[in-house]
């Protein structure tokens, strides 16, 4: 089998969009996201607030650099938020994606990273941002639900939105199994959105909205209950 020279690697991620993904629990948007292996993207880390975040074993078993940056060692949020920047901004990133990363960032952090720091929501934006999505999907009787990849910006869950998927609310549904559809589809949508801002095809425009080039609004939806026939 052919060796690549060490030299060659080196001068190909000279042009590879280097990410940083930042996760708090099992990190299962970022695995989505390293698997899909997005052609012009290199993982560059893996960092979270919490030494026991199961997601940290599976990046180091892929060769991802992981830190932990603990914000119970921080007297504030800000002094938190500056301790992050500092470990993210360590791999030059051009990407930064928050895949279920549980702790609200200052405004400062996020105007560091304006433009280039995404999340994931697991509701039909503008609709229920915060927590307790699906509980507050069920309890309103909503029909649809679903997930949203945006722009961070420091109003909470407010940013520009690049991509949603949606899908039904089911008879007899609850928190769990509406839950586990929502996240299905994130599995999809979060590695599509990364890969468009890493063939830069994202671009917000002045009145707040994204434009994908070269993509068909109806492509903005991914999953949607079929009508019945009259």
């Amino acid at each position: 089998m052919a060796v690549v020279p060490r030299d060659f690697i080196l001068a190909l991620r000279q042009y590879m969009k280097s990410i940083v993904i930042l996760i708090s629990g099992r990190g299962s948007n970022m695995e989505a996201i390293v698997r899909a292996g997005i052609p012009g993207a290199r993982i560059a880390a893996v960092l979270s607030h919490r030494a026991d975040a199961a997601g940290l074993a599976f990046a180091a078993g892929q060769g991802i650099a992981t830190a932990v940056v603990d914000h119970t060692a921080y007297a504030s949020r800000a002094e938190f938020d500056a301790a992050l920047e500092a470990a993210i901004d360590a791999h030059a990133p051009d990407l930064v994606v928050l895949a279920g990363f549980m702790r609200v960032l200052g405004a400062d952090f996020v105007r560091h990273y304006a433009g280039r720091l995404l999340n994931i929501h697991p509701s039909l934006l503008p609709c229920l941002p915060g927590l307790h999505t699906h509980r507050r999907a069920l309890a309103a009787g909503v029909r649809v639900h679903g997930a949203s990849v945006h722009f961070v910006t420091p109003e909470l869950d407010g940013g520009p939105i690049v991509i949603q998927a949606v899908v039904p609310v089911l008879p007899g549904d609850d928190e769990e199994t509406l839950a586990q559809r929502v996240l299905a589809e994130e599995h999809k949508i979060y590695p599509q959105a990364v890969r468009w801002f890493v063939a830069g095809r994202l671009r917000v425009t002045p009145d707040g909205r994204v434009d994908v080039a070269g993509m068909r609004p109806a492509a903005f939806v991914l999953h949607c209950p079929p009508l019945e026939a009259d």
